[in-house]
């Protein structure tokens, strides 16, 4: 990716950063000469990473351990960033997960959970990071959504949902802001090899491991439409070729498709 290496020394804020996406995120940035700041709950997979990032790359790693999800998380995530002078100059909102299974059989403590994290948290650290990547007029923010946001998912109704928002935020957003300088992008990937079917409680379908793609893979087409200021790219030509074809047809056809996927 010879495009991407105007970002030597910059410094970039990757949340969900302990594995799968966020791990491949820093990897890559860090390849890039790009500093990291590493943030995800489980602290000794962030300090490994950090050790790894060092070796591989000389590059420096900063991690806090934080449940984004907690109240006044994100604010307090901005503010320890800026009492030790890190502007972000990057910020990847990668951090989320799934609930798989009936809406109203879910628990609602871990739903709730589910969109502070994958909604309110992520709008938040935008709030904070945008507004000040525009007094420097300069920045990229990628919003990781997914495939699921094109349409109505039964059995992932409100992860889908939540996904939907973070896409059309992300793209409002791009059009916001790049009159100052800042690049909003959104990622949307279909079925990566990753923790999420483990934590979402899903048994992959053959369908779903016939089109699953690699982290990394996800990870580098994400960067590589950051770097090019593209407001959208989809993960996959597959799954391209399923989101085009979305908007053509009745929601409810689409929602009875993803629903026969699902299982």
């Amino acid at each position: 990716m010879k495009d991407l290496e105007n970002l030597d020394g910059k410094t970039a804020l990757v949340t969900g950063a302990s594995s799968g996406l966020g791990a491949d995120f820093a990897r890559q940035l860090a390849a890039m000469g790009c500093r990291v700041i590493l943030v995800a709950r489980r602290a000794e997979k962030l300090q490994a990473l950090k050790i790894e990032i060092f070796e591989r790359h000389s590059v420096q790693a900063e991690t806090v351990a934080m449940d984004l999800s907690a109240p006044g998380a994100p604010q307090k995530l901005f503010d320890q960033l800026t009492a030790k002078s890190l502007p972000v100059d990057i910020l990847i909102n990668n951090a989320g997960y799934a609930l798989f299974g009936e809406f109203i059989q879910a628990e609602w403590e871990r739903c709730r959970a589910m969109l502070e994290l994958d909604v309110m948290a992520l709008t938040h650290l935008t709030r904070l990071f945008a507004a000040d990547m525009v007094r420097r007029k300069s920045g990229w923010i990628l919003h990781v959504a997914s495939t699921g946001a094109f349409q109505p998912t039964p059995l992932y109704a409100a992860y889908a949902a939540a996904k939907s928002y973070v896409l059309y935020f992300g793209e409002a957003l791009h059009h916001e802001l790049r009159q100052h300088g800042v690049n909003v992008t959104v990622l949307c990937p279909g079925v990566t090899r990753t923790e999420f079917f483990g934590v979402a409680g899903q048994e992959m379908t053959a369908f779903q491991r016939l089109t699953a793609m690699d982290s990394a893979d996800v990870a580098r087409i994400g960067l590589r439409a950051m770097l090019r200021k593209r407001s959208c790219v989809v993960a996959g030509p597959v799954n391209a070729a399923v989101a085009a074809l979305a908007p053509l047809l009745p929601r409810q056809f689409m929602a009875d498709m993803a629903a026969r996927m699902m299982r």
